[in-house]
């Protein structure tokens, strides 16, 4: 049995172990400020199921990256049962004033909250303009103090996520290191999005870092632009790729159905899926929180470069 100064003889001493001091100490954990905002992810599109599953486990990476973290998500188009941005914009507020009141008759001295009630983040991978104007018009019809980030794209991050969607598909090279090669790799890559001409050069600049990730190629069309899908597959053909592929520089909700098909049988070639609830998807969203914030984000690091 132990003694009031320590354990009886022979049984071992569990000492705490000594800080690690220098560059190869371990960060410490972070975990959201007390009274933080709400991360509301915007969801764009016709919400399904299969929507709100993605848009969960997007959020569900965002709360394991930062613990506390209060993250809801609100749909453009909703509906009684996927809840509109503007009624969690408003629920939001409600709660936070709740609490509020709820210290001060408590008695607790407490500032009346000021500051976002929350932090709205699209959930798009590039720079769609109509939809960004419609999210814009739900936070204010909301009539909440809400600011509205980034979208998540142009990232390395994306890239990485565009290139294991065509490794998945069987249409690029998993590892590079590894020297084996697929036989229905891809030489040319069409990088498809939607959004019009900022959304085009903006996937572009993700299509650079994808292209140095396959060394092939990689050029970016609009979907939504008739014609320009089929002008940038000829493009690539021109210059000596035979083999193409379809990648889709879009998260999914904001994807119109057969929109994808009809451009992968336009230009002659297969398609990867979305990039959907890639990892990256949720640790980006999180980054435009916490970057709005002014807080140091968790390590937005992705796997290893192939």
């Amino acid at each position: 049995m132990s003694s009031p100064t320590g354990p009886a003889s022979g049984l071992p001493v569990r000492m705490p172990r000594p800080r690690q001091a220098g560059r190869h100490r371990r960060p410490e954990p972070l975990a959201a400020p007390e009274g933080a905002p709400a991360l509301v992810l915007a969801v764009p599109g016709t919400p399904s199921a299969a929507t709100r599953s993605l848009a969960e486990e997007v959020v569900s990476i965002a709360r394991s990256e930062l613990p506390g973290l209060d993250a809801r998500i609100g749909y453009l188009d909703g509906d009684d049962e996927f809840p509109t941005l503007q009624s969690v914009l408003s629920h939001a507020a409600e709660e936070r004033t709740a609490r509020f009141e709820q210290a001060r008759a408590a008695g607790s001295d407490v500032s009346e909250p000021d500051g976002p009630v929350g932090i709205v983040v699209p959930l798009l991978a590039g720079p769609d303009n109509a939809l960004l104007r419609r999210i814009r018009q739900a936070v204010m019809e909301s009539r909440v103090a809400a600011e509205l980030t980034d979208v998540l794209g142009p990232h390395p991050l994306l890239a990485e996520a565009l290139h294991v969607r065509l490794s998945e598909a069987g249409l690029a090279r998993a590892d590079r290191a590894r020297l084996f090669t697929v036989a229905t790799a891809a030489d040319g890559i069409v990088l498809a999005t939607v959004g019009g001409e900022d959304a085009v050069q903006a996937a572009g600049i993700t299509g650079m870092l994808l292209a140095a990730r396959l060394a092939v190629p990689v050029m970016a069309a609009a979907l939504d632009e008739e014609g320009s899908i089929a002008a940038i597959a000829e493009q690539l053909r021109d210059s000596g790729s035979q083999q193409l592929a379809l990648a889709p520089y879009l998260i999914g909700p904001e994807l119109d159905a057969g929109l994808l098909d009809a451009a992968a049988k336009e230009a002659g070639c297969s398609a990867a899926e979305a990039l959907g609830p890639y990892p990256a998807i949720g640790k980006l969203a999180l980054s435009q929180y916490t970057s709005a914030l002014g807080i140091a984000p968790p390590q937005t690091q992705g796997t290893p470069a192939f």
